[in-house]
């Protein structure tokens, strides 16, 4: 949509006055709005930094919700996003008018509305960025003992204060900044869209949700995951040689639990310390039991 925007523009057509979100007082507002904004973007960095959060945290949310939950909860945002940005706007309107017109009343809305509708055309909303951020809250409900490096921050960051800490930075540049061209209530709002429905689906029973939700690290979420795939190569390869075994089930279900426990180490370790923190025994064990 960006190459287009650039493509359309070279023949005097702007997709982003087109398809982006004007107020929804504004003649130009159509509701398909709603949707198309979030893939429309106002430049090349505007683009690169909204997908690059995209890329870091979607790809882990989509392994945990898998791709069609991760679709909904994004697009559904996004469109949560939206409606706050022009409820925002409808309060600004409404501050702006009551400020300069005598006597003005909710009631004289759509007049002043009517009145202005070139200036209120030019209210046009554009980015993915409160689908992103929805998905960085997603990302900070579900692992939030993830540890984080930001920059310029010298420590690592929980991914639970990372998250908070972009909300107050968000909620005090929306009040306390004015005409900076950054739909900071819609970041709000998509945030508060997806804790909203992060906070439904926990209600739920089962909430479609995978066992790793509402707490626990991305690595953990990993080691459940390869328990699984591993106990079952396991349960195949017992009933294969079972007839063959010398040992009981009880030696052989020690030492399986063993074993086990044993890559849990090594994989706790992994997150601690990374990778290359292994011995080469330790790494010769991660890779006989991921076969």
């Amino acid at each position: 949509m960006f190459a287009a925007t650039w493509v359309f523009g070279r023949i005097g057509i702007d997709l982003n006055n087109a398809l982006g979100l004007h107020f929804f007082l504004a003649p130009d507002f159509q509701i398909y709005q709603l949707f198309t904004y979030m893939f429309m973007h106002a430049g090349f960095s505007h683009l690169f930094f909204n997908m690059f959060a995209l890329w870091m945290f979607g790809c882990i949310m989509e392994n945990t919700w898998g791709p069609r939950k991760y679709l909904f909860y994004y697009i559904s945002c996004g469109v949560g996003a939206g409606l706050v940005q022009m409820l925002a706007q409808f309060g600004s309107l409404y501050l702006l008018a009551s400020e300069q017109i005598p006597g003005f009343t909710m009631g004289d809305i759509f007049l002043v509305a009517d009145n202005s509708a070139s200036l209120l055309n030019m209210w046009t909303t554009v980015g993915a960025s409160g689908a992103v951020y929805a998905i960085l809250l997603a990302f900070g409900m579900t692992y939030p003992e993830e540890r984080m490096f930001i920059f310029p921050l010298p420590v690592p960051i929980k991914a639970k204060w990372f998250v908070c800490l972009y909300i107050v930075v968000e909620l005090f540049s929306a009040l306390a900044t004015t005409n900076d061209s950054v739909a900071h209530f819609a970041h709000l709002g998509g945030m508060l869209f997806g804790w909203l429905m992060i906070r439904y689906w926990r209600n739920q029973s089962g909430g479609g949700y995978g066992s790793g939700m509402g707490g626990g690290s991305f690595f953990e979420h990993m080691k459940r995951n390869w328990e699984q795939r591993t106990g079952r190569k396991a349960d195949d390869m017992n009933r294969r040689d079972n007839g063959n075994r010398s040992e009981s089930d009880w030696d052989y279900n020690a030492h399986r639990k063993q074993r086990e426990e044993e890559i849990d180490r090594i994989l706790d370790k992994v997150r601690k310390s990374g990778y290359d923190s292994l011995t080469e025994e330790e790494k010769r064990k991660l890779f006989d039991g991921g076969k």
